[in-house]
């Protein structure tokens, strides 16, 4: 039997593929990250089945829909005693381990399981000098979060048996907001980076959770996330950001005559003389920010490349790198992510074996969060078991996917109009065209949601005529039979998968 491939799974934190440059957009540069695409295969199509950072590690940990791991929101936790990947791998002679940020919970019941080692982020984590359970066990190590979690990993990787397999699960907090770049990133990305064309949009021909999100950045960014200085006061000074917290979003006063803002940092101060100078300020602050960030991933992935081709192993190690959702980077006016659209809904996927995957390849198929554990377990040789509701993705990898791949990915997101981003709940698919949404707007007795009495609404988008989704064709006559199409394979889907629609499944399907 073929020697058991090593598994690197490398995975950031609000990462969009857009600000990886082989994804060609041009915003920054990550020429590490990069290899990955030269030396093996992009995805284009990567989608995530719940956008926020929870409910879609416990997809990647343990193949299942939400619903199904019980992980919906951010203050679901995960229940160590459920099956996942790493489970498996280990009980099929990998050795295992997570570092980095876990945000699945905290204590005996909800600590990283399948794992011989593990050394995990409390929550959200800090970017300095950051706080870490080892093994149950509360340290602070000094130094800046990225670095200290690509030192683990690889000091974890020096003491590992050659002999036997490893999984390694190193997940990094960057570029989680607020978007704290190490200090020698600071200085990076001085020249402005182009605004999206859809910053200034008015949500005209859309459903009306577009219009009601808090996720603008000219108006729901807060001066921590951008590295200001916040004056002292009440609400004169911004609106709260966090309910019961002291940090607020940057105001967005008529009168700029005496409106400053200051870098906390170096002091400078800046002034403005109209809003749309102060709204292109506060975007060159945030994105300048992200990338600076990200600048330290990419160094670290260059470290962990540099291990495995220094230490003789990177032939026979399968490594991904991706994030745990897409990002908005401006589109729509947003920061953050949550929503079914495409900026937020797509994850970067991207993954070199050398003696498996042809190197330089392009996949546009779909694939989804949750198939990454059956596909580490089809590489291992291992079982994939029966309770996993995604497929391996192994044909793709190699070239050869077959006739009735499953080119539609399913989106739920369960938070009903939370308070800090009022993003609406919503479930829907897509397929290599189009994207059908529908925007049930009723929250559950679960944690993190609210009950809500908008009206529901549907929304259609053509990816190939409209790719920045800014006209929603639900009612229009030329696309009633792709109305009809993709709600079917929706009622299909959601049945396929044990979800409860909020919809009229019934009249669907008797409709056909």
């Amino acid at each position: 039997m073929k020697k058991q491939p090593n598994i690197l799974f490398i995975m950031a934190d609000d990462h969009a593929s857009k600000a990886i440059s082989c994804y060609g957009h041009g915003i920054n540069k990550t020429p590490n990250i990069d290899r990955l695409a030269t030396e093996g295969m992009r995805f284009n199509h990567c989608y995530v089945t719940n956008s926020i950072c929870t409910p879609s590690r416990a997809s990647i940990l343990c193949g299942t829909y939400n619903h199904v791991n019980g992980v919906m929101t951010l203050e679901s936790k995960i229940n160590k005693h459920i099956p996942n990947v790493a489970k498996h791998l280990q009980t099929g002679g990998y050795q295992t381990a997570m570092i980095g940020k876990w945000h699945l919970g905290e204590g005996s019941d909800h600590e990283p399981s399948g794992f011989d080692f593990w050394s995990v982020l409390p929550g959200q984590g800090e970017y300095f000098d950051p706080e870490l359970i080892e093994m149950g066990e509360h340290i602070q190590v000094p130094g800046y979060a990225t670095e200290i979690i690509t030192k683990k990993s690889i000091d974890w990787l020096k003491e590992t048996d050659s002999d036997k397999p490893f999984f390694l699960m190193c997940h990094h907090k960057a570029p989680h907001r607020s978007w704290e770049p190490h200090p020698k990133y600071r200085d990076s990305y001085t020249d402005d980076i182009k605004v999206p064309e859809t910053f200034s949009d008015d949500y005209k021909n859309r459903a009306k959770a577009a219009q009601a999100a808090k996720m603008r950045v000219h108006g729901d960014i807060t001066y921590f996330d951008l590295g200001l200085v916040q004056p002292e006061g009440g609400s004169e000074v911004g609106e709260l950001a966090v309910d019961g917290s002291l940090v607020r979003k940057i105001p967005v006063p008529e009168d700029l005559s005496t409106f400053k803002l200051i870098d906390k940092d170096n002091g400078d101060v800046f002034t403005f003389k109209t809003q749309d100078e102060l709204a292109q300020f506060k975007y060159q602050r945030y994105i300048k920010r992200y990338v600076r960030t990200i600048a330290s991933i990419d160094e670290s992935v260059g470290e962990l490349l540099d291990y495995l081709d220094e230490t003789g192993q990177a032939d026979n190690t399968i490594v991904i790198y991706t994030s745990d959702q897409g990002f908005f980077l401006g589109e729509h006016g947003w920061f953050d992510k949550r929503f079914m659209y495409e900026e937020s809904f797509q994850m970067p996927f991207l993954i070199r074996y050398p003696e498996g995957i042809t190197p330089n390849t392009i996949s546009n198929d779909i694939i989804s969060n949750v198939d990454f554990a059956p596909t580490f377990l089809d590489y291992a040789n291992l079982p994939v078991p029966n309770y996993m509701q995604g497929t391996s993705v192994r044909p793709v990898l190699e070239e050869n996917t077959p006739e009735d791949w499953q080119d539609v990915a399913y989106h739920r997101y369960w938070m009903h109009s939370d308070e800090h981003h009022n993003a609406y709940a919503h479930y829907g698919v897509r397929n290599k065209r189009y994207k059908l949404i529908f925007w049930y707007n009723e929250g559950f007795d679960l944690p993190g949601t609210q009950p809500g009495g908008e009206e529901k609404e549907w929304e259609l988008f053509d990816c190939d005529e409209d790719p920045l989704e800014l006209f929603n064709c639900y009612n229009d006559p030329k696309y009633q039979d792709v109305v009809r199409d993709m709600t079917l394979i929706l009622d299909q889907k959601m049945l396929e998968i044990g979800d409860i629609p909020q919809h009229d499944i019934n009249k669907t399907l008797a409709s056909q």
